[in-house]
């Protein structure tokens, strides 16, 4: 059996890291819809007259970990859009309806820092000051960045042993 010609190597192994791409953006996308434990998650536009359950916790990079010990699923969306950071305390109002309303309602402390985007079996990082912070898929999308990519990320400043960033920029 000949081999095949480089340019067509290249060009299979681009089409798969497409398709993994793609396959880890449908499976956040799923589990923003319905969350980790398969209840629909419907994000809004923070009201202040929205009547629910309110719990307060702490963005884990990925999802809030609440004072009850449960994590609730943010969406992705959300999550880069507000370049939420680790260790910012958020509010979810759990509506009447079933709605799931969130607000940032504490900002860690923050600092800028330059890196380049990596991947690693299919999950996005941002190698910055000799470490990987991990990135949401999301931001990797929104940005259009690509590896090998420099980018502009936010990180706790306070937190040295983060290990997820916000994307503030591609650049």
């Amino acid at each position: 059996m000949s081999e095949l010609p480089e340019k067509q190597v290249k060009r299979l192994r681009s089409l798969i890291q497409e398709a993994e791409t793609n396959l880890a953006a449908a499976k956040e996308l799923l589990i923003s819809i319905i969350g980790d434990d398969g209840q629909v998650v419907t994000p809004k536009t923070s009201t202040e007259d929205v009547t629910g359950k309110v719990v307060e916790g702490v963005f884990d990079g990925q999802t809030m970990l609440g004072p009850d010990g449960k994590n609730y699923p943010i969406p992705a969306n959300y999550a880069s859009k507000s370049k939420l950071v680790e260790g910012d305390i958020l509010k979810l109002t759990i509506a009447d309806d079933g709605s799931f309303i969130y607000k940032q309602i504490g900002p860690v402390a923050r600092k800028q820092v330059i890196g380049t985007l990596v991947q690693h079996d299919g999950v996005y990082y941002v190698e910055a000051n000799g470490r990987e912070y991990r990135i949401l898929l999301a931001s990797v999308t929104f940005f259009r960045i690509n590896i090998g990519d420099q980018v502009t990320i936010i990180v706790p400043e306070d937190n040295p042993d983060a290990t997820w960033a916000a994307v503030e920029a591609a650049l």
